[in-house]
């Protein structure tokens, strides 16, 4: 890092203020588990939790600042006395223990929230911060909903922040109200007018209300700020905070721009979005960026072209700099003929023209039946195998038994017969899949399930992705259908075609009693 280039903590709030959003509930093990990933990460401050909140996340704060080391351990408190000495007793086995306590500032939180004068919150806060001070060296002060606060009273109330003792100000935009000059030229007034600023560091706790977590965070590093709350996967409040891994990786792919970096080893992203969402159970979507499944996938044509030529055509960054192995050029509807030739001859096919053109012509065929083309059916389209239909969903039903569901599907196979099978299950998705198994002789254990709807009213549809690891291989299917549970068997089918392909078998055709 040349003298010009500044260093920017991050303070991951991940176990705080993501974990107490809707859905993300961890329990104490699984916090443990995940702070031991944040500092293998290389962030500079964790915030572990709200002792004073529950004995739960008191036991949880104690535990990960007695094992964890390699970062600072942050435990959360108002302005309050008992607030502040719970934060003290769980964080006394830290090795770099930090309070970060807080009071609302903003008019609308005097009045509404607090019930308390300019002076009282004032008073408040010197006696937090004083108290703090006491325990530990390392206190940071928060002015909750900053950025809807008077210029001139945030600025008092740092300044007395800063006389009691502490040494990191945090500037909240707790509803994600603001938008990237406001906040870059609030930065620079504070900086400019609290005094003893030189002396502080100043901190940007963004939240993501407008879609602007991370834009807005830059935008204060811009004005001055020199640490960023964020949370792995932008988890946290209504909208989530600013996104760790996105701001990351602003940094580091725009540094000649922002001439800032921050210690966060940047390959051990894409682990750490994916152990997340293991203990979560929350996916995050297929074109997040940095870490969705699509952030370094290409199946246009035209961008599939490009990459073949030179990858710096369509991707800013390497995919290995945030831990995948490498981009992805899918094979699909979307494909064009370079990505086909190419993939070809990566696996020792060198066709002329004609058999190229045949070659991709009944890829697009297959393409109607399954969603992407896979390596082995390439190879069995170049030894001439013509691929039938695959399975097709041609009617589902479902019937509620109280606790159980039972799923009814008629099936159109390879070879055009109809097959009909019901099985029962806890919930329609679970009795849906099971019937599918039973029907085509294929089941696999799934990796993950998302639904999402596209569009509103009556031309909204569903889309449904599935992940699954059969013998070793990762395969995705895909469904869209105006019924989610369509949606979910066609997705289904998606792989279970893929299965059976790559089995080179047809299944024996049943018929099951309803």
């Amino acid at each position: 890092m040349n003298d010009s280039t500044a260093r920017v903590r991050i303070f991951d709030t991940t176990l705080r203020d993501g974990e107490q959003s809707p859905g993300f509930t961890m329990s104490a093990a699984q916090k443990i588990r995940f702070a031991h990933a944040l500092a293998d990460l290389g962030v500079d401050v964790i915030e572990a939790g709200f002792p004073n909140s529950s004995p739960a996340d008191f036991n949880a704060v104690k535990t990960i600042a007695s094992e964890v080391r390699g970062a600072s351990i942050a435990a959360l408190a108002r302005c309050h006395a008992g607030d502040i000495e719970a934060c003290a007793a769980a964080l006394q086995p830290a090795a770099a223990p930090r309070i970060h306590t807080f009071i609302s500032t903003s008019p609308l939180h005097r009045q509404h929230k607090l019930n308390m004068s300019r002076e009282q919150v004032i008073e408040h806060t010197i006696m937090g911060v004083s108290l703090a001070r006491k325990y530990v060296d390392d206190v940071e002060f928060s002015a909750e909903d900053a950025l809807r606060t008077e210029r001139e009273f945030l600025v008092e109330v740092f300044n007395a922040a800063i006389e009691a003792g502490a040494r990191t100000l945090n500037v909240p935009d707790t509803v994600g109200y603001t938008t990237p000059q406001e906040i870059r030229t609030l930065f620079e007034y504070l900086r400019a007018n609290v005094k003893g600023a030189d002396g502080v560091v100043f901190s940007a706790h963004c939240h993501n209300d407008l879609g602007l977590a991370v834009a807005n965070s830059l935008a204060a590093i811009e004005g001055g700020a020199r640490q960023v709350e964020c949370t792995i996967n932008g988890i946290g409040e209504r909208a989530g905070n600013a996104a760790l891994e996105e701001l990351v990786m602003a940094l580091r792919v725009r540094g000649g721009y922002y001439s800032a970096q921050t210690g966060i080893d940047t390959t051990r992203l894409l682990s750490t979005s994916r152990l997340l969402s293991r203990i979560t159970g929350n996916q995050v979507q297929r074109n997040k960026a940095i870490v969705g499944a699509n952030a370094f996938a290409h199946e246009s044509g035209i961008h599939q072209h490009g990459m073949l030529k030179n990858r710096d055509t369509y991707e800013i960054m390497r995919p290995q700099d945030v831990g995948w192995d490498d981009s992805q050029l899918v094979l699909g509807r979307h494909s064009g003929r370079a990505a086909v030739a190419s993939r070809l001859r990566h696996l020792g096919f060198v066709l002329d023209d004609a058999q190229l053109d045949q070659v991709i012509a009944d890829a697009k065929a297959l393409t109607q039946t399954q969603h992407t083309i896979t390596d082995r059916d390439l190879q069995r389209l170049v030894e001439g195998e013509k691929f039938g239909p695959g399975w097709r969903i041609s009617a589902l039903s479902l019937t509620d038994y109280g606790q159980h569901t039972r799923a009814h599907v008629d099936l159109s196979d390879p070879e055009g017969q109809h097959i009909m099978q019901s099985a029962q299950g806890d919930g329609p998705v679970a009795a849906l899949f099971a019937a599918l198994a039973q029907a085509t002789g294929v089941d696999f254990e799934l990796e993950s399930y998302e639904v999402h709807s596209m569009g509103v009213g009556a031309d909204a549809r569903g889309e449904a992705n599935l992940s699954a690891r059969i013998d070793g291989e990762a395969m995705t299917g895909q469904g869209t259908s105006r019924d989610v549970l369509e949606a979910s068997a066609i997705a289904w089918l998606d792989i279970a075609n893929r299965v059976l392909r790559s089995r080179d078998a047809v299944p024996q055709k049943r018929v099951a009693m309803t």
